[in-house]
């Protein structure tokens, strides 16, 4: 099938009603996941959630936002739609995403791309000849993409998809801390402050909780416990350092973007124009769609969404060319 762009439904042409419905209103029943923990080289581990009923079938890695997980609404319809198309799923967590606190201080972050690569490694060894894909959302498309520009000619990846993707972390960062996005930003960052007080009560960090819980935006917690726990030197830095978007013009596998113009979670300055991708990226900019969104129907059981069946879509289409 070929998946028509994205039109958003009448009621749903606000952003921000486009990325809290879907999260609000989850559909459909929850996946028969199979869980795999991965040990590290560093003795860290991260969970892999499985949907690998087509076993010997191309494996289709899905790597979630921030703080999100295996039970994140984008993350259960695409792994559904995808299974029954006859791919196996797996769900990678980042370190301390997937309901148990991971063993080191460190965590994870919107840069760091050496745990997908290990993983990926991991799979090139068990099964060598069965194609590999991956899907990322927000955070995780940020690493994905920064991942298969660092790989480049190198990258062992069929295709790649990354959605609402925050290209420019400074930019996303700003953007977040402003109108109506601040309460995405006071959600995530509320998240992230209970994770890191997790960690201090069983000892992992160092931090005084009072300094902990004042942190309100993004960059305050970035620079005070993201930076210095992962290297960067503050906030800035690792923004700089970890954006996804110097490394657009450095992929060469056919990749796939879905971006909306009224992303709440990034000002349309953040958004790579034409020169910045290489000749294998193809950027599908719809005018609405809001942050991992793109709703264009009241969904109903049985009936995929947008989003869903574009990357399906997609997913089939470079299977065979593979």
């Amino acid at each position: 099938m070929t998946t028509k762009p994205f039109k958003p439904a009448w009621w749903s042409r606000n952003p921000h009603l486009q990325t809290l419905w879907p999260f609000l209103f989850k559909q459909g029943g929850s996946p028969a996941y199979r869980r795999e923990r991965f040990v590290l080289p560093d003795n860290d581990f991260i969970d892999i959630d499985w949907l690998d009923t087509a076993r010997g079938k191309p494996t289709v890695i899905l790597l979630h936002g921030l703080e999100g997980g295996s039970d994140s609404h984008y993350i259960r319809a695409n792994s559904m739609l995808l299974a029954a198309a006859g791919l196996r799923v797996a769900v990678m967590h980042f370190r301390g995403c997937s309901g148990e606190l991971n063993r080191l201080p460190r965590g994870y972050h919107s840069g760091d791309t050496a745990d997908l690569s290990q993983f990926v490694s991991e799979l090139l060894t068990r099964e060598p000849g069965t194609p590999i894909a991956a899907v990322g959302f927000s955070l995780g498309g940020n690493v994905l993409l920064k991942w298969c520009g660092e790989t480049g000619t190198g990258c062992p990846l069929a295709f790649a998809v990354a959605v609402s993707v925050p290209f420019d972390l400074m930019v996303a960062a700003d953007s977040l801390d402003s109108g109506v996005s601040r309460l995405y930003q006071w959600w995530l960052v509320k998240s992230l402050k209970q994770t890191t007080l997790k960690k201090i009560d069983k000892g992992l960090l160092n931090y005084e909780r009072e300094k902990i819980q004042r942190l309100n935006t993004f960059t305050e917690f970035d620079d005070m416990v993201t930076a210095p726990l992962h290297g960067f030197q503050g906030a800035m830095d690792y923004y700089r350092r970890c954006s996804s978007r110097p490394w657009l013009k450095h992929i060469k596998i056919p990749t796939l973007l879905l971006q909306a113009e009224d992303d709440p979670f990034l000002n349309k300055c953040g958004l790579p124009d034409a020169s910045e991708l290489s000749d294998t990226v193809m950027f599908e900019l719809s005018r609405h769609g809001g942050h991992v969104g793109f709703v264009n129907a009241i969904p109903a059981n049985g009936r995929s969404g947008w989003l869903e069946a574009r990357i399906c879509d997609y997913a089939l289409n470079r299977i065979k060319e593979y």
